[in-house]
């Protein structure tokens, strides 16, 4: 088995967990590979330089497994690097939340253990493509959500949305909020978006601070086709794509639609959706005690 390590430079508290992903993986015979900008924080940051079979640069890599050490924002970078390549991931938890990187460092011992024995499930997220007809330095995918937001603080943006080519609305507001199942739970549910189980097959559309009280978040099917255009006073507005936002000129039009391929995700099989819920959102927690 072959593994790619990707990771970031925010969590030096986290050395020890770190190098007993690297030991275990070892310990286990698996060959390693090493994102290159990861492994020279390792080396130059910790003095920590783990015996690997090769580097990693940009998207040019094959592996069996993809292994994210970080929190949400690492697993989503790791996503955007294996694209379509059909690479599970496995998402190791060394930030605050993580939803998406599901597996705390209490349980990387067992975690490894589990997928060298092949007890395992694979959970496919899907995701959403976003097409311009603009040079555009972000990625067009979108494993969370795509937003459209206003640039300035004071005047509101309107976006004009058709689903499938018939007129839906105009949203007038702070901007919108095009997610997916996954992403319902990240940006789309600080805006009183509706959580969405993973297995969904559909799109939500929720609104950012809008200027009717009329307007409601909206899920729906995740074939359909989505086409915007932004009007405002500001001759910008932004497109933030899983956080990786650009500014764009007013009156660009543009399509979001589901994206053609999945992203696959590791999970142990006594890690579920509802109970990420219970333990990350405190559901039926009794904040009294």
């Amino acid at each position: 088995m072959k593994a790619g390590i990707f990771g970031n430079d925010y969590h030096s508290d986290k050395q020890a967990q770190i190098k007993q992903v690297f030991e275990l993986l070892k310990r286990l015979d698996i060959e390693i590979l090493v994102e290159k900008n990861f492994y020279r924080y390792l080396s130059v940051q910790l003095n920590y330089t783990p015996d690997v079979s090769g580097l990693i640069e940009k998207n040019d890599f094959h592996v069996d497994i993809a292994v994210s050490i970080g929190g949400d924002g690492t697993f989503l970078r790791t996503a955007a690097l294996v694209g379509a390549k059909a690479i599970p991931i496995l998402g190791i938890n060394t930030g605050r939340l993580g939803f998406l990187a599901g597996v705390g460092l209490t349980e990387i011992e067992d975690t490894l253990n589990d997928i060298f024995k092949n007890h395992y499930r694979i959970e496919e997220l899907m995701l959403l493509h976003f097409k311009i007809n603009l040079d555009t330095k972000i990625h067009n995918y979108a494993v969370n959500e795509i937003a459209i937001q206003k640039r300035d603080t004071s005047s509101m943006i309107k976006i004009n949305a058709f689903v499938n080519d018939e007129y839906l609305t105009t949203y007038l507001g702070d901007g919108l909020i095009v997610s997916t199942p996954t992403g319902s739970t990240a940006y789309s549910i600080s805006v009183n978006g509706p959580i969405i189980v993973p297995q969904a097959k559909t799109i939500v559309l929720s609104p950012i601070a809008p200027h009717s009280l009329n307007v409601r978040p909206l899920v729906i099917p995740e074939d359909s086709r989505l086409s915007l255009e932004v009007e405002s006073r500001n001759p910008n507005f932004l497109i933030a794509v899983d956080g990786r936002s650009q500014a764009f000129p007013t009156g660009t039009k543009f399509e979001i639609e589901k994206a053609g391929f999945s992203i696959k995700v590791i999970k142990r099989h006594n890690h579920t959706f509802y109970k990420t819920l219970r333990d990350k959102l405190m559901w039926g927690a009794d904040c009294r005690i």
